[in-house]
């Protein structure tokens, strides 16, 4: 079977997304990605859901117009505003998205007490909610929405004194509580880990979801036979509706692998009338 020339498509409402988009490039090296960050909307947290959905179906239909094959919609906020009527509206794409990683953390804890951190929009979805029903019973979860975090990644500020507080307010009051696990419910807070774990302290375990996306994407090619099996490197595009310069000053600041190696190619697109245009 000839290999699909199409790539990956990703989103999210800012460079959080890339947490993902690196773990996806570790697993899978020879698969394109085109990823677009909705930068001129960053933060979707505290907006309504139907907005968020909005901006996702725009997204999707982008990312289709340029020949994505499947959509990873990488970001907890949008996952939970608009992943369930995105499968039903576009059946013949696969999609995988993000829900907080409530299930191992339930399973592993020894003090029957974790914390997650999203933005108001997760907790406020359904997934969310059915995530809990699911997998939390006999557990205490405590909730942190962290206001202001998503703006100090999206400013490279990582390791600042503002950062630290605002994870401090969120955590601290968790630990009093017991908790040995932390869930990242938005795919910023990775980037801040190093962070978290200096205020968390060595006997809490914080669970990062991309490797385990990157897997399901992985699984989700194989099985619908969309993999590109070609012992090359990918391609790496980028599209951002905010400034491709800071988005490419950034880039190379954010821990993990360093997207830069790529060589990517970052594109500005616009939002008019509701609808993207590069």
């Amino acid at each position: 079977m000839t290999a699909p020339v199409g790539p990956i498509g990703m989103f999210d409402s800012g460079v959080g997304g890339l947490s993902v988009l690196k773990a996806i490039s570790h697993q899978m090296p020879d698969e394109d990605i085109l990823f677009f960050a909705d930068q001129a909307h960053v933060p979707y947290g505290p907006r309504p859901l139907a907005e968020v959905s909005d901006f996702s179906f725009a997204i999707t239909r982008f990312l289709l117009e340029r020949g994505a094959k499947l959509i990873v919609v990488a970001c907890n906020t949008a996952s939970a505003a608009a992943l369930h009527n995105l499968r039903q509206a576009f059946p013949a794409t696969p999609f995988v998205g993000m829900e907080p990683a409530v299930k191992p953390a339930a399973e592993h804890t020894r003090s029957g007490a974790v914390g997650v951190l999203a933005t108001s929009a997760t907790f406020q979805g359904a997934l969310y909610a059915s995530v809990i029903e699911r997998f939390a019973r006999g557990v205490s979860v405590y909730q942190s929405t962290c206001p202001g975090l998503v703006a100090q990644i999206e400013a490279g500020a990582l390791d600042s004194a503002e950062t630290r507080r605002i994870l401090e307010n969120a955590i601290l009051p968790m630990l009093a509580e017991q908790i040995d696990t932390i869930v990242l419910g938005c795919t910023h807070y990775p980037f801040v880990i190093p962070l978290i774990e200096s205020i968390a302290g060595p006997g809490v375990r914080v669970i990062d979801p991309a490797p385990a996306i990157a897997r399901q994407v992985k699984r989700v090619l194989e099985a619908a036979q969309l993999s590109r099996a070609t012992n090359q490197p990918g391609n790496l595009k980028i599209y951002t509706s905010g400034s491709p310069a800071a988005l490419t000053g950034l880039l190379g600041s954010l821990p993990g692998e360093d997207l830069t190696r790529h060589s990517p190619a970052i594109l500005p697109a616009a939002w008019r009338a509701g609808e993207l245009s590069a």
